[in-house]
């Protein structure tokens, strides 16, 4: 970030503190919202135009009206604004949750590289980037914010997916673009708090981008939604007729649903034609070929693009959910926080040793599961996200006890294999304590 003066700096750093956890391991800061968690979000992105994420992310004014985004209105901070600008990084809240944002540029930037002052014969390149692709310079740049929300800030991250893949060019290749690639993968591989990644309305995600952001690198924090109006799929519609749909499978296609198509073609099989009479059928067939073809054409370009929509990838289980973009901050606010707070019991929970502590985190959400009175739990974020918030102290209070628990079965476990070592380690510990936590354990030792 850049301030014009000292006192604008100090509070670009402390509202940059109001994000981040006061300790390492401790819940985000939530703070009051004006902006309520229950409200449509108003800005819709135009159909194949490009438009400024940023209002995607923090709404825009238009006249007198705002057009509200997904986050709080004012709380989008934007860093490394002027640096990589296909790709925008930055923090926002969410109903007052903090969380980290990547967004993508729809619209070409320039990128300015200056001139070596140390080369006098070098000179300033100015290069145009397309939008919705990721080049080396960007690259870095989200692998960079990746890290930095994970290890330093240990905030969320919503991912706005929006690209068609990497840049392809000799100089990007020569610039490392799929070293800077590999190093958006091991950041999420390594990330511990919840990631949504998100394709917006009018959004695609292709490519070697989807294989970056799947899911499936970090099952355990990673969850992909796509919304109604967005695409995906590794090749665009037109690809995937080229490979799938080509002439040879189109012309089948007629002679098994055109019936003057099919006459004619069981006409050219029929060895008692004349060739005069055969040139005749041939020519007849390349007419109906040519009106045949942009209509089949179409119809199976309309099948690979329903192939690429929410419904089909939710089908396919690539996706978690399919969302409508007005309701988006509704379901996004209760799944952080739902996500928050699970998260945090399950990593208190994966602290405690011991037989009676489940290990694996399918185990341990089995185990939360059945403490709560939640009868939809996998499904109401609302519901399960109070329960937790309701019920904390009793949840530390049962995670407590299987830390007891465990320890006791430990200190068992020693005994049962020496026992005179097992006392004299007893021993040594009550020589430590004050009286009355000596006389504590004694009472417990005497009961057991």
């Amino acid at each position: 970030m850049t301030a014009s003066d000292d006192f604008a700096g100090v509070c670009k750093i402390v509202n940059w503190l109001s994000f981040v956890p006061d300790k390492k391991g401790n819940p985000v800061p939530i703070s009051p919202s004006v902006d309520s968690w229950d409200r449509d979000i108003t800005y819709y992105p135009p159909q194949k135009q490009a438009y400024d994420v940023r209002w995607l992310i923090a709404g825009r004014e238009q006249g007198d009206e705002f057009e509200s985004g997904l986050f709080d209105r004012g709380s989008f901070e934007e860093a490394l604004g002027g640096w990589a600008r296909t790709v925008v990084v930055g923090r926002a809240r969410l109903g007052g949750i903090p969380v980290g944002v990547i967004g993508v540029e729809t619209r070409s930037v320039e990128n300015v590289t200056p001139a070596d002052p140390a080369n006098p014969e070098s000179m300033e390149q100015i290069t145009s980037e397309a939008g919705c692709v990721w080049y080396p310079n960007s690259a870095f740049k989200t692998a960079q914010a990746i890290k930095d929300f994970n290890n330093g800030e240990q905030l969320p991250l919503m991912i706005l997916a929006n690209w068609r893949g990497f840049s392809g060019g000799q100089r990007d290749m020569y610039n490392e673009v799929l070293k800077y690639g590999s190093y958006i993968v091991d950041a999420l591989v390594k990330f511990e708090q919840p990631i949504f990644v998100y394709i917006p309305p009018t959004g695609e995600l292709r490519g070697g981008s989807w294989v970056v952001v799947d899911p499936t690198i970090n099952p355990q924090y990673m969850e992909m939604y796509a919304d109604e109006d967005a695409r995906g799929g590794v090749l665009e519609p037109e690809g995937t007729i080229a490979i799938r749909y080509r002439r040879e499978r189109q012309l089948e296609t007629m002679a098994r649903l055109d019936p003057v198509y099919s006459d004619l073609k069981k006409k050219m099989d029929d060895p008692t034609l004349s060739r005069e009479q055969q040139a005749e059928v041939k020519t007849a067939m390349t007419e109906r070929e040519k009106l045949l073809a942009p209509i089949y054409n179409q119809i199976a370009l309309q099948f690979a693009d329903l192939h690429d929509r929410a419904g089909r990838m939710q089908a396919k289980g690539v996706i978690r959910q399919g969302l409508r973009w007005a309701s988006a901050r509704r379901f996004f606010y209760w799944r952080l926080r739902r996500r928050l707070n699970e998260e945090y019991v399950l990593k208190r929970m994966s602290a405690c040793e011991g037989r009676e502590v489940p290990t694996g985190r399918d185990a341990q959400l089995a185990l939360l599961k059945a403490w709560s009175a939640v009868e939809r739990y996998d499904a109401d974020d609302m519901s399960v996200a109070l329960w937790l918030e309701e019920n904390r102290k009793e949840t530390a209070a049962r995670i407590d006890a299987l830390k007891r628990e465990g320890i006791a079965n430990d200190v068992a476990g020693l005994l049962r294999k020496d026992k005179e070592a097992g006392l004299k380690g007893v021993a040594q510990m009550l020589s430590m304590l004050p009286v009355a936590e000596k006389e504590e354990v004694l009472r417990l030792l005497q009961k057991a």
